[in-house]
C-alpha cells in the first residue's frame, strides 16, 4: 500500500473539480483497506472512500485519507434453474457488471445500464432507473466495520432501502466500507419495457421480441440522447431527487399547471424534478463556468473550470426558486464534500 500526499482529485470525480486530498491511496484488497484504516487512525484523520466519483461535489480540499476503491472480481456463488447469485467486488464499474450480466443473458439490471459509478455505491444509493431499483435484485453485501476491522453481512431488509436511500447514508454513515455485493439475477428474464421511452425506442429499433441486450441498448440510447458525457462536460448525472408530494398538493398544482406530470407511489405523488426546474426557467442557463444542461434540466454541469462552491450556490438558487413557485423543496442526490 502506497500513501501519496496532496493529490489532485480532478481525475477522480465526474464534475472534474480540482480539489486536493491531503492523503491518497488505492486499495485493491480487504487487507489493504485495513492497512489504510490503521494509517488514518494513527494520523488522527478521517477516511473517505472513493468509487467512481460520480455522485460527489467537491467544494473544498479534503483533509482526509481518500481511498480509491479498486476491489474487483465477479463470482457466481449459487445457481438454480431460475436464478443465479453473483458476488461482485465493490470497486467494479457498475456498467461493466451490467455488460457481463447481459453477456450471460441474466436479467434484472438491464434497465440500470450506463448508470455511472461503482458496484459499492449501488446499495448505498439504492440506484434506480426506468422502473427498476437495485433493491429488486439485491441479495446481500459484505462490509468492513471501520472501528473493529471485522467483515459484516447485510441482507436486503438490513439495508433499509428507500428512494435513493439506505442505512449506509444515515444511521451507519461513515461506519462501514462496502467490499462486495451479491445480486440475484434471473435466468428467465422478465423484461420491464413499460417505463419511459423504452418500448417506443424498441419499436424504433424494429425489435419485435426484446432481449435483455435489446432493453439495455434502448436504455443506453435514451440516456445518451438526454444526458451529457462526463468525459466531455463535467456532471454527476441527476443532481436532485424526484420529490414526492401529497395528493392534495399535487391536485392544487394541477389546477395551476395542468401539464404537470405525476406518478402515484406509496407515499403520495412523485413529480419529476427535471420538469419543475425546466418550468422555472433554469434549463440551459449558464453562469460563468457552471450551469444547467441544455437538454436535461436535472443535470448541473461544469463547463471546465468551475468550482464546487459555484455549483452548490447554483443548486441552492434552484431549490429556492422551486420552493417559491411550486411549494416543493428539492433534495440533492449528490453528496457535498
Amino acid at each position: 500500500m502506497k500513501i501519496q500526499e496532496n493529490i489532485s482529485l480532478k481525475p477522480y470525480n465526474t464534475f472534474g473539480i480540482d480539489k486536493k486530498a491531503r492523503f491518497f491511496t488505492i486499495a485493491s484488497s480487504i487487507e489493504e483497506l485495513r492497512k489504510a484504516i490503521a494509517y488514518a487512525q494513527e494520523k488522527g484523520i478521517e477516511l473517505f472512500i472513493l468509487g467512481g466519483g460520480s455522485n460527489i461535489l467537491l467544494t473544498s480540499d479534503q483533509d482526509k485519507l481518500v481511498i480509491k476503491n479498486e476491489l474487483t472480481g465477479i463470482q457466481v456463488t449459487a445457481s438454480t434453474d431460475e436464478f443465479v447469485w453473483v458476488k461482485v467486488g465493490s470497486g467494479v464499474i457498475w456498467h461493466d457488471l451490467v455488460g457481463y450480466a447481459i453477456s450471460k443473458n441474466w436479467g434484472g439490471i438491464e434497465n440500470l445500464s450506463l448508470i455511472p459509478g461503482t458496484v459499492g455505491a449501488s446499495p448505498m444509493q439504492n440506484i434506480g432507473a426506468y422502473g427498476v431499483e437495485l433493491k429488486d435484485v439485491f441479495d446481500s453485501l459484505e462490509a468492513l466495520h471501520i472501528a473493529s476491522g471485522e467483515l459484516h453481512r447485510f441482507d436486503n431488509p438490513s439495508c433499509e432501502f428507500g428512494y435513493r436511500e439506505s442505512i449506509f447514508k444515515h444511521r451507519l454513515k461513515n461506519q462501514y466500507i462496502i467490499t462486495s455485493v451479491t445480486f440475484r439475477l434471473s435466468k428467465k428474464p422478465q423484461l420491464n419495457t413499460t417505463y419511459g421511452a423504452i418500448q417506443e425506442t424498441l419499436n424504433d429499433f424494429k425489435v419485435k421480441t426484446p432481449t435483455v441486450k435489446a432493453v439495455s441498448d434502448a436504455v443506453i440510447y435514451i440516456r445518451q440522447s438526454k444526458l451529457p458525457d462526463p468525459a466531455k462536460i463535467g456532471n454527476a448525472g441527476s443532481f436532485f431527487k424526484n420529490p414526492t408530494i401529497s395528493k392534495a398538493h399535487f391536485e392544487k398544482l394541477q389546477s395551476a399547471f395542468p401539464t404537470i406530470p405525476g406518478y402515484p407511489n406509496e407515499e403520495g405523488i412523485k413529480v419529476p424534478a427535471g420538469w419543475l426546474i425546466e418550468q422555472a426557467g433554469w434549463k440551459g442557463q449558464r453562469f460563468g463556468e457552471v450551469g444547467v444542461h441544455e437538454k436535461q434540466a436535472l443535470v448541473l454541469v461544469n463547463y471546465g473550470n468551475g468550482e464546487g462552491s459555484d455549483i452548490e450556490a447554483l443548486s441552492q438558487k434552484i431549490q429556492q426558486s422551486i420552493a417559491k413557485k411550486f411549494g416543493i423543496m428539492l433534495h440533492p442526490e449528490v453528496n457535498f464534500l
